[in-house]
C-alpha cells in the first residue's frame, strides 16, 4: 500500500470544456492521468488536490466521479476553485452512495489517518489584506477555520497538509495559512493550482521554515500520481 497526491484532473467528461486551450501538455489529458494512474494499486491511497470536475451539479459531474471511482485505488477529494459542483459533505456522499461510488471520500472539516500520518487540509484561498474585498476576507476566514479543524483533528499524528491554492509563492506568502501550518507541525505541505511553466517557476518547491512544499498540478506532475509515502 502506498499514498500518492496530485491535483486538477479538470475532467469534462459530460462538459464542454476542453483543455487543450491550456496548450499541447492538455491534449487528452483523461488519457494521460489513466495511464499515470495505471501504476497504482487497488490498496493504494491519493489525495486529489481540487479542480476535478468542470461541471456545474453533481448530477453533470457523475461522468466525471464515475471515471474517477474505477482509477485504481481508494480516494480523497478536497475542493478547488473550479469544482462548482461542490456542496455539503452529507449529499455528496449520498450521491456517490446512489451511484455505486465508494472508492470517493471528501476531505472536509476532517481528516483521514494513514497509518500514523493525519491527512488534513481544505481548499485555501488567495487573500491580500490591503485589497478591500469584504467577501473574499470572509471566504478566507472561513477557509482558516476548516483548515484549523482538520489540523486538530490529527491529535499527535504527523501530519500531511494537502491545499488547493498555494500558500506561498513567488512574492506571495499567506502568514496566516503558514502560521497554522507552523502551529500544528506539519511535516509537508501539498498544493495545486498552478498551471503552465511560469506559474510552475512560481512554485515554491523544497524546505522553507521546516515544511516541505511540493507543487503536485497535474501538468506539473506530467498526469502522473506523485507517490508520498509507502
Amino acid at each position: 500500500m502506498s499514498l500518492y497526491t496530485i491535483g486538477d484532473l479538470h475532467l469534462a467528461m459530460s462538459s464542454d470544456k476542453p483543455m487543450d486551450v491550456f496548450g499541447d501538455a492538455w491534449k487528452e489529458h483523461d488519457k494521460r492521468l489513466a495511464a499515470g494512474f495505471s501504476a497504482l494499486k487497488e490498496d493504494d491511497v491519493t489525495v486529489l488536490c481540487g479542480d476535478l470536475s468542470w461541471a456545474m451539479s453533481l448530477e453533470e459531474a457523475r461522468e466525471d466521479f464515475l471515471w474517477i471511482h474505477r482509477l485504481p485505488g481508494r480516494k480523497i477529494l478536497l475542493k478547488g476553485n473550479h469544482d462548482y459542483w461542490w456542496t455539503t459533505a452529507a449529499k455528496m456522499n449520498r450521491f456517490f452512495r446512489d451511484n455505486g461510488i465508494d472508492t470517493l471520500e471528501i476531505l472536509h472539516n476532517n481528516c483521514y489517518f494513514y497509518g500514523d500520518t493525519a491527512l488534513c487540509g481544505t481548499r485555501g484561498w488567495f487573500y491580500e489584506e490591503d485589497s478591500g474585498d469584504a467577501h473574499a476576507r470572509k471566504v478566507f476566514l472561513r477557509e482558516l477555520i476548516r483548515l484549523e479543524a482538520s489540523l486538530k483533528a490529527a491529535g499527535e499524528r504527523e501530519i500531511f497538509c494537502f491545499l488547493h491554492y498555494p500558500p506561498l509563492a513567488e512574492r506571495y506568502e499567506c502568514a496566516e495559512i503558514l502560521e497554522l501550518l507552523q502551529k500544528y507541525r506539519v511535516k509537508r505541505c501539498y498544493y495545486g493550482h498552478l498551471h503552465g511553466p511560469r506559474s510552475h517557476r512560481s512554485a515554491v518547491d523544497g524546505l522553507y521554515g521546516g515544511i516541505e512544499f511540493h507543487l503536485v498540478s497535474a501538468d506539473y506532475l506530467d498526469f502522473r500520481p506523485l507517490k508520498i509515502l509507502e
